[in-house]
């Protein structure tokens, strides 16, 4: 009897966390580390899923705009898409708020809790990636939605840019002549079938390639390192949880009108890849092939709605920006009051959305809004030691935020047939 990818790759998750935990990062065979070989078959996995991301795209964007047709169906499910990514961002954000006031994890016995904690000892690695980053960065979004050489941009990983010309592009197959228009549909639709049959291919070692990533990361940092911030950790990860089991379900059941836990099962194997890779774009290919074969969401909706939010729609992190800037601040020993705490919103869902292509990217959006406030950048080694776990975790969230919205916005199209039966996942 075969075992269910999404069972495969759990089990994969907890070897992983056994062997990482043995092995730290000294553990040798033959001279040869075991660090090492994590870093080698998990480098290999995510290459193999970012290989798939450029044509991935493109193809899907260009086929599924070819299909949705005219100006009129593209406005109304760009609209909707884009009220359900702002949407969930400040639900997601207003968790995050709520629970760093109730925990108030920077206040260690009534003392703020800086000294108590320390930096973490990459602070200046990092002050350097981001140094020079700043609110000009949201700025340049748009700049980055326009590239000058679109080829540069697929090559630099520039999605935005190439969701963009890939959104003109479908448009305009629309508005050519017969016998052009089928020869660019049908040649856009195959290359679709075709990258979807070697992610297929790939998601077959995704156990594999799951536990080689999250016994790099375990051996790494050692599940010692979360301890002088446990507060703070759960604080976030309670909220993550609180956005992912409750107010998600809750637009699935009363929105989208379809049952949550079916679209849990559905979507198990993206979200665990989306937890052991730290990467939505890498678990695109995954999550359009959970959505299309388990959950019955058409290509029309996912090839829009999904690469769009892998791109934009930030829930997690903007979650995470504001809990990590209030306890940064409470550490410090800095008040905010309640027009502060929504300047901090603010500025989360804004930084959520436009810095979301650039390196350290979720550290940059941190810094941007203690800037804000006038503390230091170099305040981010505070929350370093778990921010590597605490990335994984908020990448799931994202993953499943997109794919909730694909499903919201099928249903509030019109699809049949979405989550209707139980989800195929009985394939190796």
């Amino acid at each position: 009897m075969k075992i269910a990818l999404h069972w495969q790759i759990l089990i994969a998750l907890a070897l992983a966390v056994v062997a990482g935990s043995l092995t730290g990062t000294d553990g040798a065979l033959f001279g040869i580390r075991f660090y090492d070989v994590y870093g080698f078959f998990g480098t290999l996995f995510l290459n193999a899923l970012k290989m798939l991301i450029v044509p991935l795209i493109m193809a899907s964007i260009v086929s599924g705009m070819a299909n949705i047709g005219g100006g009129d169906n593209f406005g109304r499910m760009g609209v909707k898409t884009l009220i359900y990514y702002a949407s969930t961002s400040l639900i997601a954000i207003l968790i995050g708020l709520a629970m760093v006031n109730l925990v108030q994890p920077g206040i260690i016995d009534g003392e703020p809790a800086k000294d108590r904690i320390g930096l973490a000892a990459e602070t200046q690695e990092v002050t350097a990636k981001v140094e020079g980053r700043g609110a000009g960065d949201v700025a340049e979004v748009f700049l980055r939605m326009v590239p000058p050489n679109i080829v540069s941009a697929a090559a630099e990983g520039q999605m935005l840019g190439l969701i963009f010309f890939s959104l003109l592009f479908g448009y305009y197959i629309t508005r050519i002549q017969s016998p052009q228009r089928e020869t660019q549909v049908n040649f856009w639709q195959g290359v679709f079938d075709v990258m979807m049959g070697i992610t297929d291919l790939i998601m077959r070692f995704a156990p594999f390639g799951v536990f080689a990533l999250v016994a790099k990361v375990v051996a790494s940092t050692g599940l010692e390192a979360i301890t002088p911030l446990l507060s703070f950790f759960f604080t976030v990860l309670v909220a993550l949880l609180l956005h992912m089991f409750v107010s998600m379900p809750l637009i699935l059941r009363f929105v989208a009108g379809v049952n949550p836990i079916r679209h849990y099962r559905a979507v198990a194997p993206a979200l665990l890849t989306a937890f052991s890779t730290a990467s939505s774009s890498a678990t695109l290919p995954v999550t359009m092939e959970c959505l299309e074969k388990n959950a019955g969401v058409s290509n029309r909706t996912t090839s829009f709605v999904l690469p769009l939010g892998a791109t934009v729609n930030m829930d997690g992190t903007a979650l995470y920006e504001c809990v990590a800037a209030l306890f940064i601040a409470q550490a410090y020993g800095v008040d905010l009051g309640v027009a502060e705490q929504f300047t901090v919103v603010f500025i989360a869902l804004l930084t959520s959305i436009g810095v979301a292509g650039i390196p350290a990217a979720s550290l940059v959006a941190i810094v941007i809004i203690l800037a804000a406030f006038g503390l230091p950048a170099e305040a981010i080694g505070l929350i370093l030691a778990v921010d590597r776990i605490l990335d994984m975790c908020r990448t799931a969230v994202n993953v499943f935020s997109d794919s909730c919205g694909a499903v919201t916005i099928a249903k509030l199209e019109g699809e049949k047939g979405v989550l209707a039966a139980e989800p195929a996942l009985s394939r190796s």
